[in-house]
């Protein structure tokens, strides 16, 4: 076998294990049009809307913290199998999104109303940030830590996620590390502290 003949064989093998990671990539495939509702229940159209974002419309003043509405599979079943998803992320004045991750999906970020600091860090820690306006779209890759700010000290934003999969997951960095019951002596050590001040941190996640 010639070396181009060679290239070639190893070029269509690559090709077709990189379009076999990215079918393996999302929520799995269905085989039937849609899932219907667990309860055996014949779907209409109520099965297929959700009303939950209604609460925007003509909202007078945004939220005292920051709040996200959902619309997953969880709060809307007629998205389990779809691969689709979205969030309404409200940010009053001077409010954060913590740095999270979602396992399952990239985040596509659109900037409703007001502005908002956004970033993320890449798995060799490099950080991408970028200052969004009313308009704009920011894409978080999927799996990755990343964050959104709203630094405005007076004006409120709001933002709408999008997100390729029926239940992208959320893991909240903050939150997963101080609000569990990780042993303090490993967190002391992992950031290079002491067990008081894990415990203090933690003090500040308690309900």
């Amino acid at each position: 076998m010639s070396n181009s003949t060679t290239l070639k064989v190893v070029s269509v093998v690559i090709s077709a294990f990189a379009i076999v990671q990215m079918a393996l990539a999302g929520d799995p495939d269905i085989l039937s049009d849609f899932i219907g509702p667990i309860n055996g229940m014949i779907p209409d159209g109520n099965f297929f809307t959700y009303t939950g974002f209604r609460v925007l419309v003509g909202q007078n003043s945004p939220p005292s913290t920051f709040k996200v509405l959902k619309a997953t599979m969880a709060e809307f079943p007629a998205l389990n199998g779809q691969s689709v998803s979205y969030a309404v992320l409200q940010f009053p004045a001077n409010t954060i999104n913590p740095p999270h991750t979602h396992p399952r999906s990239a985040e596509l970020l659109f900037v409703a109303q007001g502005s908002l600091q956004v970033g993320f860090v890449d798995t060799t820690n490099k950080l991408f940030t970028q200052s969004l306006q009313a308009g704009d779209m920011f894409v978080f890759p999927k799996g990755l830590v990343h964050f959104q700010h709203n630094a405005d000290a007076s004006k409120p934003a709001l933002a709408i996620s999008s997100f390729a999969s029926a239940n992208s997951g959320t893991v909240s960095l903050p939150n997963t590390l101080f609000n569990t019951s990780i042993d303090d002596t490993v967190l002391a050590l992992s950031f290079k502290t002491n067990v008081a001040t894990i415990q203090t941190l933690k003090k500040g996640f308690a309900p």
